[in-house]
């Protein structure tokens, strides 16, 4: 698995609405997500952010539309800071959109900007309304009065939600199908490792009449890597929060500078890398440094040694 994280660094999501080669797609999506009808894709300019590793400073999919900087994520875990990491994500589009443009923020003249759209598709077992806002103020304390606000679109695609807007995008309702028929075979099945069979069944499985079909069998084993991946990094943040809750490491995490609570750090990341993690992904989703991430493979080398 950890071989299928450093392969695929990309969402199905991504892959299927931010590729180049897919533009129709992506305004297709457009069009469901504002209720337009435009229908010159080329008017679309790929901008995701690809420079650094996933789960790192890299966006599942953005484009500029218009006079619009379309920032849309795959969820599958329900994230309520989403408002944060857009507002990093969106610091970094403007700062690559200014030099690309040659624009001087430091002069006396107003600069023109794309206006920022940022949405979440969310697709995850949390039961949650059809859409909902999120907003960066919510982190902040009551009462307070931001100078900063960021807000962001949640919207549940999974399979039986928001149907009119699921039949408006067919590659969103069909990827949304994909999704949900995963987890229905993975439920049904009994055996050892019933994922990989459910993905590689539900792929063969897609009806004929999907416009996503061509292109799913095309690059089916990329597609089955990346739902490998997003599997694995879904598993291994759940078994993180378990541990966190049962071993108290979440404190931990916080406060590292204690002994006690050093060695429980170590064992939390050396517990994500066992079950697919990459140090990359590590160093972001749990805080910690490179120096950490060495000591914890040297934890993990020393066990297997007394394994021995």
């Amino acid at each position: 698995m950890a071989e299928d994280n450093k392969k695929y660094k990309d969402r199905l999501f991504n892959f299927i609405f931010g590729a180049e080669e897919n533009k129709e797609w992506t305004l297709s999506l457009y069009n469901a997500v504002n209720g337009s009808d435009y229908r010159n894709f080329e008017e679309i300019e790929i901008t995701t952010i690809k420079e650094v590793m996933y789960l790192g400073m890299h966006n599942d999919v953005s484009f500029l539309m218009k006079d619009e900087m379309n920032l849309y994520e795959q969820q599958s875990s329900f994230n309520p800071n989403m408002p944060l990491r857009m507002l990093q994500y969106i610091g970094n589009l403007y700062e690559k959109y200014v030099i690309a443009h040659k624009l001087n923020k430091y002069g006396s003249e107003l600069l023109e900007l794309p206006v920022p759209k940022l949405v979440v598709f969310y697709n995850g077992s949390k039961n949650i309304e059809d859409e909902l806002y999120l907003k960066l103020s919510s982190s902040f304390p009551q009462g307070a009065e931001p100078d900063v606000e960021v807000r962001v679109r949640m919207i549940n695609v999974n399979y039986g939600k928001n149907s009119e807007l699921l039949e408006k995008c067919k590659p969103l309702g069909e990827y949304a199908w994909l999704v949900d028929r995963i987890r229905k075979i993975k439920s049904e099945q009994n055996s050892e490792n019933p994922i990989e069979s459910a993905i590689d069944r539900a792929i063969t499985e897609i009806p004929e009449d999907f416009v996503l079909r061509p292109f799913l069998m095309v690059h089916r084993s990329e597609v089955k890597g990346m739902l490998l991946t997003e599997y694995n990094e879904d598993e291994t943040m759940q078994l993180f929060r378990e541990d966190g809750r049962r071993e108290g490491r979440q404190e931990g995490l916080k406060e590292g500078l204690k002994v006690g609570r050093q060695e429980g750090i170590l064992d939390t990341i050396a517990a994500f890398l066992k079950n697919g993690g990459t140090e990359e992904t590590a160093k972001t989703m749990l805080n910690v440094t490179y120096t950490q991430i060495e000591e914890a493979k040297k934890l993990m080398k020393s066990e297997n040694t007394e394994k021995q």
